[in-house]
């Protein structure tokens, strides 16, 4: 699948080409016409139709009804990963859930920004990781180079611009350190020995 094209808007052109900026505006077309708005039961279409448009998908990850996914080419979702309805998966740059991860209702997973100093407000894009257990509240917002070491969670309404360690719960904006969380049982979480 086509990788994003930036270019310098120094001189007011547009930061991607326009194949790419075709390309996301059929798939716009597509999923909000055919996969955004269908029934809840419905993730093998909902799989298949980011799949046909590039995402790296595993047939047991699950996208609800009502998740934006700006291009998919850049969503890959592991072994029982999940967005959750209404989920903005704002994948300017890589974003990846790892197997068990969790990205519950209305949380913005935004890989891209711009340089507020620029006054072409350059565009900034980094990938975003949701490692294996770590789970993104409801409403919760990941920014653009975050990641969510295993196990970590991000509380609801929580803003997160930083790392999270590993088996770690935050909450507040921005996002700090409340307390260990309780690591479940190796065989029953499904972690290796």
């Amino acid at each position: 699948m086509m990788e994003p094209k930036r270019r310098s808007p120094r001189h007011g052109g547009p930061t991607f080409a326009l194949r790419h900026r075709l390309f996301r505006c059929l798939w716009g077309l597509v999923w909000n016409g055919l996969g955004a708005w269908t029934p809840t039961p419905f993730f093998l279409w909902r799989r298949a139709l980011v799949r046909l448009f590039g995402g790296k998908i595993t047939a047991s990850a699950r996208i609800y009804p009502g998740v934006q996914i700006w291009y998919p080419p850049h969503l890959e979702m592991a072994e029982y990963s999940c967005l959750a309805r209404g989920v903005n998966c704002y994948c300017m740059a890589p974003i990846r859930l790892e197997p068990y991860a969790l990205a519950s209702q209305g949380a913005h997973l935004c890989a891209g920004t711009h340089d507020v100093d620029d006054p072409h407000f350059t565009l900034h894009a980094r990938p975003i990781v949701i490692a294996a257990h770590a789970w993104v509240a409801a409403e919760a917002f990941v920014g653009p180079g975050v990641t969510l070491a295993a196990g970590a969670v991000l509380g609801a309404r929580a803003v997160a611009f930083r790392d999270l360690e590993s088996w770690t719960i935050y909450v507040g904006n921005p996002a700090r350190r409340s307390r260990a969380r309780r690591r479940p049982l190796r065989k029953q979480a499904g972690l290796k020995p």
